[in-house]
């Protein structure tokens, strides 16, 4: 048995947005739960709701831009920067910004749907 797995092969979540999420590790991909590491793409222009997630989230950009709102805060993230956001914090992830945002996603435990607690759009 190896002791390695070697992902060629991610899960691409479908989204309704443009967004590309590839996730090479997690729940879907690899059925892990402890952590899960996506490739994603933000679209220019591109954002999600309010969340308020069960799990600490990294990000680290490849390329282009990232905002995050964090509670009161806005925090704009460039290449070669990455940011740790502590489990029940509220954020809202956006790339409000004329380029693609490229980047990579940890989350731990793994992404879950369920534990994100998206706020609804009014």
């Amino acid at each position: 048995m190896k002791k390695y797995l070697i992902q060629k092969n991610p899960f691409v979540v479908p989204t309704t947005d443009g967004k590309l999420i590839e996730e090479h590790h997690g729940k879907v991909a690899t059925q892990n739960n402890a952590i899960s590491i996506a490739h994603m793409v933000a679209p220019p222009k591109w954002s999600e709701p309010f969340q308020t997630p069960e799990f600490d989230e990294y990000t680290y950009i490849i390329s282009g831009k990232k905002q995050f709102i964090i509670d009161d805060d806005i925090v704009v993230l460039e290449k070669g920067q990455s940011i740790k956001i502590e489990a029940n914090t509220r954020v809202q992830y956006s790339n409000p910004f004329d380029e693609p945002c490229e980047y990579i996603a940890i989350c731990t435990p793994a992404f879950d749907f369920n534990k994100v607690h998206r706020e609804q759009e009014e």
